[in-house]
């Protein structure tokens, strides 16, 4: 049975781990649901504390609904602001609170809360949200720059309608996923590639083939929740991700993608691993310097083979763990298999991510397949289990 309060399932990046969220009295403190039950879905164990004045924006009934747990709303015996959490999370933090944590004040649960965490190096995320001219108050860019010395996390979003609005509670809680997760043993510098390449033909038009960049952009987020520094390698996509990747290159042609592929594997950090989930176009013309008349009955193409970027890429990442994509159709899974293998003998890569084109969007059907140089066939139901997978080959010797 489902309860009205439960949510839905999206990853386990927050895991077991013990949250508390301070709201404070921000209009902001308005988005507390929607980040409440976000952070749930990555599986937080959640604590909320509101101040006084978040109680008059928002009631402490609709945060312990979207919770699951009572908010906390002043002094108590219990002390529960003291509690061994994993992380804090301050959304919306206001500028007279984080003028009181910067100082040092405790008069009042959040405040004492934020000290004690200040004291055993608790991770801290603060977002402030505040209208513009308080934002631009060197005051407060010195308040920012103090916390983030101290070793505090700082998250904003841009100016919109003369405010430094609350970023929304997916953005914010990856955030929080990425500060917690990049303190876990041997996270890694992982450069993936995504998307499609695209090609001129003639002045005006061009050849492209056929993805959408969904599957690398959920690799690359589910990475970057896990604390990992994610390097991704942009061609033309249709979709966008959840949100904002700290560090995306675009590289929209074969070439452009192969030169900045060639940047990131020769530039300090050199990525330990390197994901090729993007559809390279193989084949490609030498395009027309104009535009090809309209009024031709015909238009003969010849195309050309282009540089395979997995083995143009290989002298420049020794030691790098490789995974590599195909993407078969119209074939057996044993055919599909069969060409994985093919792909980790020709290029030497550490396991190949094979999918049918057929049961890409079929929910009844694998979510992909994983084969591994030894012959081992991993099969996966969702994107959860790919991207867990995907992970654990980062970390195989």
């Amino acid at each position: 049975m489902v309860n009205d309060a439960d949510v839905e399932f999206r990853g386990r990046s927050l895991a077991n781990c013990r949250v508390l969220l301070i709201v404070t009295g921000g209009i902001a403190a308005v988005e507390s649901v929607r980040l409440s039950r976000e952070l749930r879905r990555h599986g937080a164990v959640l604590s909320i504390l509101m101040t006084s004045e978040a109680e008059k924006i928002i009631t402490p009934l609709a945060l312990s609904w979207a919770s699951g747990t009572s908010a906390l709303t002043g002094w108590d015996h219990e002390m529960a602001q003291l509690d061994d959490y994993d992380a804090i999370l301050v959304a919306p933090a206001t500028r007279n609170t984080i003028s009181k944590h910067i100082h040092g004040l405790m008069d009042s649960p959040a405040t004492m809360a934020l000290s004690a965490a200040r004291g055993t190096d608790t991770p801290i995320l603060f977002v402030p949200s505040m209208h513009s001219d308080l934002f631009d108050d060197p005051v407060t860019s010195e308040h920012i720059t103090a916390l983030r010395d101290e070793g505090s996390a700082v998250m904003f979003d841009e100016l919109r309608e003369g405010r430094r609005k609350q970023p929304d509670s997916v953005s914010i809680v990856a955030e929080l996923c990425n500060l917690v997760n990049s303190e876990l043993p041997d996270r890694k510098v992982v450069a993936i590639t995504l998307g499609a390449n695209r090609a001129p033909i003639d002045a005006v038009r061009a050849i492209q083939n056929a993805s959408s960049g969904s599957t690398g952009w959920t690799i690359a987020q589910h990475l970057h929740r896990m604390g990992h520094r994610v390097i991704c390698i942009a061609g033309k996509t249709s979709v966008a991700p959840e949100f904002q990747l700290p560090d995306v290159r675009r590289g929209g042609s074969p070439n452009e993608m192969l030169a900045v592929s060639l940047e990131v594997a020769t530039s300090e950090p050199k990525p330990d691993a390197w994901i090729y989930s993007a559809a390279v176009l193989d084949y490609f013309a030498e395009p027309l310097s104009e535009k090809k008349p309209s009024g031709d009955k015909s238009w003969n193409i010849s195309l050309i083979e282009g540089p395979k970027h997995i083995s143009e890429i290989a002298p420049f990442v020794s030691g790098a763990r490789r995974i590599g994509f195909k993407l078969e159709t119209g074939v057996s899974v044993e055919v599909l298999i069969d060409r994985a293998r093919q792909q980790i003998e020709r290029y030497g890569v550490d396991a190949v991510v094979a999918n049918l084109k057929e049961e890409v969007h079929d929910q009844e059907s694998p979510r992909g397949r994983i084969v591994l140089p030894d012959g081992t066939v991993k099969v996966m139901s969702d994107d959860t289990e790919l991207c867990e997978a995907v992970e654990s080959l980062l970390h195989d010797s």
